[in-house]
């Protein structure tokens, strides 16, 4: 399984962009993908992670209401639109992949296969 993450770049504060994770070489159609990022001196971060199964999705407290995950089936990919950006927001991003069929998921802090080359996301004016 591989992971293509891209999408980042720099954005001014309250601006928006869009990540994508394309997955390719899955075999089953049952799958987790987790959106992780890691400022700087900090410790990586859960941001959000979608079932493939049901669509179920969940979202850090620090980006409900700004963020949103979603899954293209057609084209194999997961997205994060990220709004209203922050300073704060700034890391590198990365997607995960866990293959396994999960449902109702409720945390995404789940034991992921594989793991995609990080995005650089900078909120800055």
């Amino acid at each position: 399984v591989q992971l293509q993450a891209s999408g980042g770049g720099l954005v001014r504060p309250g601006g928006s962009l869009r990540l994508s994770c394309a997955v390719s070489g899955a075999t089953s159609d049952d799958y987790i993908i987790g959106w992780f990022r890691q400022a700087p001196g900090k410790e990586r971060e859960g941001v959000s992670c979608i079932s493939s199964s049901d669509n179920s999705k969940v979202y850090a407290d620090s980006v409900k209401g700004r963020f949103i995950i979603y899954k293209d089936n057609a084209k194999d990919t997961v997205y994060l639109q990220m709004n209203a950006l922050k300073p704060e927001d700034t890391a590198v991003y990365y997607c995960a992949a866990e293959i396994y069929q999960r449902i109702q998921i409720g945390t995404c802090n789940l034991p992921y296969d594989y793991w995609g080359q990080g995005t650089l996301v900078t909120v800055s004016s």
